[in-house]
């Protein structure tokens, strides 16, 4: 065990536990309602043009695409966790501390994430379907319907609501320039296709 925890807290690794640690946190919080979802999702700057061209263009290079930007960094933290846990226990730890330790672990680091974006699109590419945008027929059918605030506040560029559609019920992306708080109940009037979320009133 102290090994394990001597491994997990030295650098490179340490990065990753902290990346690791964080993202669970983020995902706890997120299933307890306690952080709005869309917190680290970039699906609205998807098309602002040059400042996102190069991010989005090595996304959908690696089939991460689509994808909620927390889920793409949980994968690659984790994939970058393993290989440079076993990496040090392998081949740093037989290293004095020093300069040239210290420069193997940068360079380590990186290559790691290199590796690890492109296992993280293999392992997350079943998952894609489930993110699939609500668009063409679909979205207008959903206007009128009545839905409930899940996220912590929504405003112009943020907001979540649940809709009820007998099953086991839609979590949506709303958009309001009146102030909600969780559990409010709202009226979905109109649908945003560059957003992929719906402007929404009281009901």
């Amino acid at each position: 065990m102290q090994t394990f925890l001597d491994i997990a807290l030295s650098f490179p690794t340490v990065i990753f536990s902290v990346l690791l640690m964080l993202a669970v946190g983020y995902w706890l919080l997120t299933l307890l309602g306690l952080l709005d979802g869309e917190v680290l999702d970039l699906g609205d700057f998807a098309g602002d043009g040059a400042e996102m061209g190069g991010f989005s263009g090595a996304l959908l290079k690696f089939g991460l695409d689509g994808l909620p930007i927390a889920l793409i960094v949980t994968g690659i933290s984790l994939f970058a966790w393993v290989m440079s846990y076993f990496a040090e226990f392998l081949l740093l730890r037989q290293l004095d501390p020093g300069l040239l330790r210290t420069a193997l672990g940068v360079v380590l680091m990186l290559v790691l994430v290199l590796i690890a974006i492109p296992l993280t699109g293999l392992l997350l590419q079943p998952l894609r379907p489930l993110f699939a945008n609500l668009a063409g027929p679909q979205a207008p059918s959903l206007l009128g319907r009545e839905a409930v605030v899940r996220s912590p506040k929504v405003g112009p560029t943020q907001g979540e609501a649940n809709l009820d559609d007998g099953g086991a019920g839609l979590i949506l992306k709303i958009r309001s320039n009146e102030e909600f708080s969780r559990g409010d109940r709202v009226v979905l009037v109109e649908y945003l296709p560059d957003h992929n979320a719906y402007r929404v009133i009281r009901a």
